[in-house]
C-alpha cells in the first residue's frame, strides 16, 4: 500500500524514523529503506533551504509527499522525500537501503558491485533507482514512476548525527537526526552508536 500524502505532512523528525522499512519502488526495482536523515525548517543550517528558494531546490518547498532529487558533486543522484507543510523546506534524505526486487538491475546500474556496498550511501541508492532530475517534484503517494509503499518497521531504531554537513553550525552537525534500522548490515558507514 502506498504511503498517503498525509503521512508526509508532518515535521521531518517525525516522518524520518517511520520511513525505516518502507519500500521505494521504481520500475522493476524495490528497495527497503534502512537509513535516513531529517532536514528541517526553518533554522537547520544543514538544510538546502537555508538560503531560500532557488531553481535547484524548488521541489524541497513542497507539497509534502513529493520527491526532491538533486545531483551531488555533479555525479550522484540523491533522493529526498519532502515533508511538512507546503512552503516549508524540509525533507528526509534516503541514506541507505536493502535490495528487495530487481537485484540484477541494481548490480548492473552499480557497476557489478555486490554485498552491502551496493546500497550503503545516498548516491548509491539514487543510482540503483536510476534517478534523474525529471523526478524532482513528482508525487510519491500515487501510481507513477517513483513510489513509496508501507513496509515492515524495524524492531529497533538507532539514532546519531548526520553525515557530510561540515558547513552547518555545530548544534546541527551534532543533532541526532540520522535514523537507521538496528541489526542490519545494509546501512552506511560509519555505523551509528549501538549498531
Amino acid at each position: 500500500m502506498l504511503l498517503p500524502r498525509s503521512f508526509y505532512a508532518r515535521d521531518a523528525l517525525e516522518v524520518a524514523p517511520e520511513l525505516l522499512g518502507a519500500l521505494v519502488v521504481r520500475g522493476g526495482v524495490a528497495l527497503r529503506i534502512t537509513e535516513v536523515e531529517a532536514y528541517r525548517w526553518p533554522d537547520d543550517t544543514a538544510c538546502h533551504g537555508r538560503h531560500g528558494k532557488t531553481e535547484r531546490n524548488a521541489a524541497l518547498w513542497g507539497p509534502p509527499g513529493t520527491a526532491y532529487v538533486y545531483i551531488c558533486y555533479g555525479i550522484h543522484p540523491m533522493l529526498n522525500l519532502v515533508t511538512g507543510a507546503e512552503g516549508e523546506a524540509q525533507a528526509v534524505l534516503v541514506r541507505a537501503c536493502e535490495p528487495v526486487k530487481g537485484l540484477a538491475t541494481i548490480r548492473r546500474r552499480r557497476g557489478g558491485i555486490t554485498g552491502h556496498a551496493l546500497l550503503d550511501g545516498p548516491g548509491k541508492v539514487g543510482t540503483a533507482l536510476a534517478l534523474t532530475l525529471s523526478l524532482s517534484g513528482r508525487k510519491l503517494y500515487g501510481k507513477g514512476p517513483l513510489e513509496v509503499h508501507r513496509g515492515e518497521p524495524p524492531a529497533r531504531i538507532l539514532r546519531g548525527p548526520r553525515v557530510g554537513i561540515a558547513y552547518a553550525r555545530i548544534e546541527h552537525r551534532e543533532a541526532p537526526w540520522r535514523f537507521a534500522a538496528a541489526g542490519t548490515p545494509w546501512v552506511s558507514r560509519p555505523h551509528l552508536p549501538g549498531a
